[in-house]
């Protein structure tokens, strides 16, 4: 499979020269743990449905990465082949990726959320050669859904099921048989050897051609974010991270993944948010450190007083997705005795810019941090002329960490030859270089950090019977950030539609939920301009008026 990578000498030798790659592999920090601290917890996970907890040191962890690799290896798994998994917070994800990369192969996480039509797209579009599911997970039978599309998927030829049965049962098949004795592993892991260059996870971000892309990172660029990362939050060995955020997003993989692996630490998973059993997580394991988007830390604002406490042992919380509300951010301060950071990224780059836990509260609510080490942030007009501080414009982003290319879409790169990608978000800078979003040029809406693919969904819209033009907005939402507003226009033989028949059909287009409108305005004609376009700024500003009234009309 080409790839479309794009990853020229001339940045690699920068990269290096400056000390943002180092050339090293999260299995190297890996194996220093494993002979370190071999009987450190490296995973502490909590299943919530079930309330049940499992804990994997070190040694035993990469015990089962290297049954794993050699698994899948067994399995025909060739190096550079695809990997994909849809699973929640569980310590087989960690393992899996680990694995692939023992074995040189491509991790394709996938968030649970996603249904047919998201899946449909990033197997076919990845060429995932194995893919590993949960049985069932929050009441959802994913083995069902994806036996639903499996003959559309000539490339996926092994389906592992957690939970499952017979020759799909993923510990049957990759854990009860002791495949490192029937392979030599020394040899085989030699002879897949990575480089940092080379492609080490695919994830699929939303855009607004209303496919998803395959954004590319490598170990050099991942790495080069998480070191950064850890440096400006003063983190260390001597912190445990907490990780209830999605490991399938780049929050969750980077953060909740590498990271503690890199410190040579314990992350603690929780599968499925529910603030008053973190609470309780927090209170037995004591985690120092956790990220999540900004509806999980009002969420716990709210809950804390409750477990009067319980949370002392959090220090940090960043919080992204989101701006953060002033009052939120206050009372996080006070209630989880936390220091509040904020900060800004994108799939393609993971986090970019980052408050510092010494800066005053005010910061993390007014601001979205400042350019981590190793990466660089400009504001520019539409004419590419950079602008000076406090001037709105387009948000440019280059280094260690920006990704190198779209999967199959080269053309799509959008870096341009000083090396500045155009990140589709308005912001302005102040004069200590820390930013402010302040709007997108692309037409996203993102919902409690989630990218909500508009133009996907305006297009099945359009196809609604009686349904003339469609145009969808971010709703204002002090718990969410945005909600998703459609605004409709009726054909003259239309008499009505409803929210409920609207988010009706889309469930049957198998649109993942949270893509699903939840409020609905019916219009006599869409705001445009002379040319004819829509002016969805004119609608999100009606938009304001209405995030307390769900349905004005239906």
């Amino acid at each position: 499979m080409d790839k479309g990578i794009i990853l020229n000498l001339e940045r690699r030798t920068a990269m290096m020269e400056s000390g943002a790659w180092n050339d090293k592999l999260i299995t190297d920090y890996l194996d220093e743990a494993v002979t370190n601290t071999p009987d450190l917890a490296a995973i502490v996970g909590y299943q919530v449905t079930s309330d049940t907890r499992t804990a994997l040191t070190y040694r035993e962890l990469n015990d089962k990465v290297t049954r794993m690799a050699a698994g899948l290896a067994g399995m025909d798994i060739a190096k550079g082949d695809v990997v994909a998994c849809q699973l929640p917070n569980w310590w087989q994800t960690t393992a899996l990726h680990l694995a692939c990369i023992r074995i040189g192969a491509i991790l394709n996480p996938i968030m649970p959320i996603f249904r047919e039509r998201e899946l449909r797209f990033m197997l076919s579009h990845g060429e995932a050669k194995l893919l590993v599911i949960p049985k069932v997970f929050r009441n959802f039978d994913y083995e069902a859904m994806v036996d639903g599309i499996l003959p559309e998927l000539p490339n996926l030829e092994t389906l592992l099921v957690i939970g499952g049965e017979g020759d799909r049962n993923f510990e049957h098949r990759l854990l009860n048989t002791a495949w490192e004795e029937q392979l030599d592993t020394g040899a085989l892991f030699r002879e897949r050897q990575l480089n940092a260059d080379d492609v080490i996870q695919t994830l699929y971000t939303s855009g607004t051609t209303g496919q998803p892309k395959g954004v590319m990172h490598t170990s050099n660029t991942l790495l080069s974010n998480v070191r950064p990362y850890a440096d400006r939050l003063h983190l260390t060995a001597a912190d445990s991270v907490l990780m209830a955020s999605p490991v399938a997003h780049q929050t969750g993989f980077l953060y909740g993944i590498m990271m503690p692996i890199y410190l040579g630490t314990t992350v603690v998973l929780q599968d499925i948010w529910d603030a008053d059993y973190v609470c309780k997580v927090i209170a037995a394991e004591k985690p120092t450190f956790t990220m999540a988007s900004t509806p999980f830390l009002a969420d716990l604002v709210k809950t804390a007083p409750r477990h009067e406490g319980e949370l002392n042992s959090l220090r940090i919380f960043v919080s992204a997705g989101a701006p953060i509300p002033t009052a939120v951010a206050e009372h996080a301060g006070q209630a989880l005795n936390a220091k509040i950071v904020s900060a800004w990224g994108m799939t393609e780059n993971g986090a970019v810019t980052m408050t510092c836990p010494e800066d005053p509260i005010e910061r993390a609510s007014q601001s979205d941090g400042k350019a981590l080490p190793w990466m660089e942030v400009k504001i520019t007009d539409f004419n590419d002329n950079d602008l000076p501080a406090g001037e709105e414009g387009s948000l440019m982003v280059r280094g260690a960490s920006l990704f190198v290319g779209y999967l199959k879409c080269p053309e799509l790169y959008g870096v341009d030859e000083d090396g500045w990608f155009n990140t589709g978000d308005l912001a302005r800078m102040d004069r200590d270089g820390y930013i402010r979003i302040t709007g997108r040029t692309k037409d996203v809406v993102i919902r409690g950090g989630e990218n909500i693919p508009v133009v996907e969904v305006e297009n099945l819209l359009y196809k609604f019977p009686g349904i003339s033009d469609v145009a969808l907005v971010g709703c204002p939402d002090e718990r969410l950030g945005e909600r998703l507003c459609a605004y409709v226009t009726l054909d003259e033989n239309a008499t009505n539609v409803t929210l409920n028949e609207i988010k009706d059909y889309l469930a049957k287009q198998q649109l993942s939920k949270i893509y699903l409108p939840e409020y609905l305005e019916v219009i006599e004609a869409m705001p445009r301009t002379a040319s004819g376009k829509i002016q969805k700024f004119k609608l999100r500003e009606q938009a304001k008026e209405v995030r307390l009234e769900p349905t004005k009309r239906g």
